[in-house]
């Protein structure tokens, strides 16, 4: 299974078969100055309709878009989406948030969206083991560092990408990265947007920080 960070919280991940999944495709706008998303994919995941996570119109090849909390087969991948929220007060400010879990290639998967919040004990059930979780770092729109940290102790993936950062290119108001980083050791940083993962050879408790392609 090949990752590749396209900027943002979008990711394409492309299966073995060459089934590909793009997450949370971003709108671009003065403040969010990625290239817009425009490569084939087979299934889209939306965690929620706001403008840098929904812009589906561009993808080529007819996916199917999956933006609902439910439990779905889509181009051979099972998905499950998990009920959560934009902000701490259950989506009171920000609205909801879904989280995406799926199995690639015998990978756990999980993209936490925007999330806003420690996860309950029922998110936790739902969620279950993860092997690579994508989780928002930048705060001010989602959780902060310091909660990020709490969250990846929640879950204790095997491998941490991090997303929803501050680059040159994103929302600049958002922290960077390296606070998420600050204190870490298992940490790698990749002059690259792409890295490949197999069943049975993941590292135990990796951030990776990739380069974002677009």
């Amino acid at each position: 299974m090949k990752i590749r960070y396209l900027g943002h919280s979008a990711f394409a991940i492309t299966s073995a078969k060459g089934v590909r999944i793009i997450t949370d495709p971003y709108g671009t706008s003065p403040d969010l100055t990625y290239g817009e998303i425009t490569g084939p994919a087979d299934v889209v995941t939306v965690s929620h309709e706001h403008f840098d996570h929904c812009n589906v119109d561009p993808i080529s090849g007819n996916p199917q878009v999956l933006r609902r909390a439910e439990s779905v087969k889509a181009a051979g991948i099972g998905f499950k989406g998990v009920i959560g929220y934009h902000d701490d007060e259950r989506g009171r400010m920000r609205g909801g948030n879904i989280i995406f879990c799926f199995v690639v290639d015998g990978i756990r998967l999980c993209h936490l969206g925007d999330l806003g919040h420690r996860l309950d004990d029922k998110q936790l059930a739902e969620i279950g083991a993860v092997d690579i979780l994508f989780i928002p770092v930048g705060g001010l729109y989602t959780i902060d560092a310091a909660m990020a940290t709490a969250v990846c102790d929640q879950l204790k993936p095997g491998v941490i990408i991090p997303m929803h950062y501050r680059t040159a290119k994103g929302i600049p108001r958002i922290a960077g990265v390296d606070e998420f980083l600050r204190g870490k050791e298992k940490v790698k940083w990749l002059d690259t947007s792409q890295v490949e993962f197999r069943a049975g050879e993941l590292p135990d408790g990796q951030i990776i920080v990739l380069k974002p392609a677009l």
